[in-house]
């Protein structure tokens, strides 16, 4: 049967917002696509008043009634649909269906959800700026129809097995989140000394010396600036120049120090030291501050949303041509080994880079270079723990546009161990992700499968497969053509409200003609 001849479908309207007696203390719901994530209304963010209604183009619905998004970016992808359980009114962007007695609100819900896929490939509007559907092609889409008593017996069976599946889904995505916290936790104790037997630890219980991180610190500053100077050299190579005196070594930038006053609260293990990030990195440069121009084929331009800590998205990135890579490398180039990190967006994600190939960055990610005394995936990790990535978040500045700012970005302050315990706390920190990994791409494939389970148990329903038909139920065609000829001779509330209550339903309304528009 095509639905437009369900019931009456109904539009909606937005009324003035500048007239503060149609909201001020409203107490009638208005539903708007953003309440459309749960199955049923019962309530709705936004409520308007009496005076609204009499006022505005926007629909009373009762309780009972079914509703769907009709234009929103929502309907790229899925088909919101909800049955109201309390008296309601919409907004222009959604349709409410008041149905006829002879179908339950939450099997036309259900038979909706069930064709999802299809009425958004058949009936989705083309060439408009936001995504909708093209409303009659809509009211023409046929669903099954089964008589009125096994419409309630596969509601009902249908919200049985779904009980199920919600409360498997629901233990899944706990577990989901308590791998989250887990990771978290790995990496914090990593960072603290916490994870593995400390250098200061084994060499005690080994009768052995150790250089201990403060040492560690002041053999990589001076590295820091060794790597400056002959990097400085090279480019005054290129150039053809030759420096006859040092006076150009003045320009290095000794890296600021740890600022004491603002450490955190604790106590570092033996052989630990605090380090900032800027004495780490001997150049920290971030990309182009502007949009470039993309090419169909080309180097790889890498955003911040591309930048994970389990590596770089390389395939959703957009294209630069060779030779505006080459003109931007100048500046920036990413290079084996070096330090991504994202610093507009979702700021604070580091990720070494282990990529051979060329790319290219944009504002929103730094590349630092970092000096070799260092294990570069220990200080991957320090950055991805909580207590750097709330440092990147409380240095992260800016209205709209927010960025974590290169010279606030090596401000950043972490507990820095000795090289050896570096290389452990690594090979312990990947192990332990490793297995997370694994149990997170597990869960991805259970909660996959309870999609395709619920999926499934829709397309048995509307099969006639999910519960025993009745001989004795009355056929639904019987059904319809009875209550045509009623409402052709009895056509007041009164009489739908005693068919409606005869059926076991809420009384709700008359019915106009079928495909009849309000």
């Amino acid at each position: 049967m095509a639905l437009g001849d369900l019931g009456q479908w109904l539009g909606g309207g937005t009324p003035s917002k500048s007239r503060s007696e149609f909201w001020c203390n409203g107490t009638i719901p208005w539903i708007s696509p953003k309440d459309m994530k749960a199955n049923r209304i019962i309530d709705t963010e936004d409520h308007i008043t009496p005076a609204a209604l009499g006022s505005s183009p926007t629909t009373m619905l009762e309780a009972g009634s079914v509703v769907v998004v009709v234009r929103s970016g929502i309907l790229r992808h899925s088909l919101p649909v909800a049955v109201t359980r309390v008296d309601a009114t919409l907004n222009q962007d959604l349709k409410g269906l008041r149905p006829s007695p002879a179908f339950v609100p939450d099997y036309v819900a259900y038979a909706l959800r069930r064709y999802e896929d299809i009425l958004l490939q058949t009936c989705s509007k083309t060439g408009t700026t936001v995504q909708s559907v093209e409303f009659p092609e809509f009211l023409r889409f046929q669903i099954p129809v089964a008589p009125l008593s096994e419409q309630q017996r596969i509601v009902a069976a249908i919200e049985e097995q779904f009980t199920r599946l919600d409360a498997a889904v629901a233990g899944l995505k706990r577990t989901r989140a308590n791998l989250k916290r887990y990771r978290a936790a790995v990496l914090a104790a990593a960072c603290s000394g916490r994870l593995v037997p400390t250098e200061a630890e084994l060499a005690a219980r080994e009768g052995r010396g150790y250089e201990p991180a403060d040492q560690l610190l002041e053999r990589i500053l001076r590295e820091r600036q060794e790597r400056w100077e002959a990097d400085q050299l090279a480019k005054m190579q290129a150039l053809g120049k030759v420096a006859t005196s040092e006076t150009w070594k003045r320009k290095y930038k000794q890296p600021l120090r740890p600022d004491h006053e603002i450490l955190p609260n604790e106590t570092l293990p033996d052989g630990w030291t605090w380090a900032t990030l800027g004495q780490l990195a001997w150049s920290v440069k971030d990309g182009p501050h502007y949009s470039p121009k993309y090419v169909e084929d080309g180097i790889p331009f890498i955003s911040g949303g591309n930048v994970r800590p389990s590596g770089v998205d390389f395939k959703s990135a957009k294209r630069i041509s060779p030779q505006l890579h080459e003109e931007l490398s100048k500046r920036c180039k990413p290079e084996l080994g070096d330090m991504l990190y994202t610093k507009g967006g979702t700021t604070g994600i580091a990720r070494v880079n282990t990529y051979s190939h060329e790319f290219n960055v944009w504002v929103h990610v730094a590349v630092l270079k970092l000096v070799q005394s260092i294990e570069p995936f220990y200080l991957q990790h320090t950055l991805n723990a909580p207590a750097s990535h709330a440092q990147a978040q409380r240095y992260t500045h800016g209205v709209g546009n927010q960025d974590l700012g290169l010279t606030r970005m090596v401000n950043i302050v972490f507990a820095l161990p000795p090289l050896s315990e570096q290389v452990r706390i690594v090979d312990e920190v990947d192990r332990r992700l490793s297995v997370i990994a694994e149990l997170e791409t597990s869960l991805h494939h259970a909660l996959a499968r309870a999609e395709r389970l619920r999926q499934s148990v829709l397309q048995r329903a509307f099969e006639g497969k999910l519960v025993p038909q009745d001989p004795t139920d009355e056929p639904a065609e019987v059904l319809l053509e009875r209550i045509k000829q009623e409402r052709a001779t009895q056509p007041t509330n009164g009489s739908w409200g005693r068919l409606r209550k005869a059926r076991g339903m809420k009384p709700l309304f008359e019915l106009q003609e079928v495909g009849e528009q309000s």
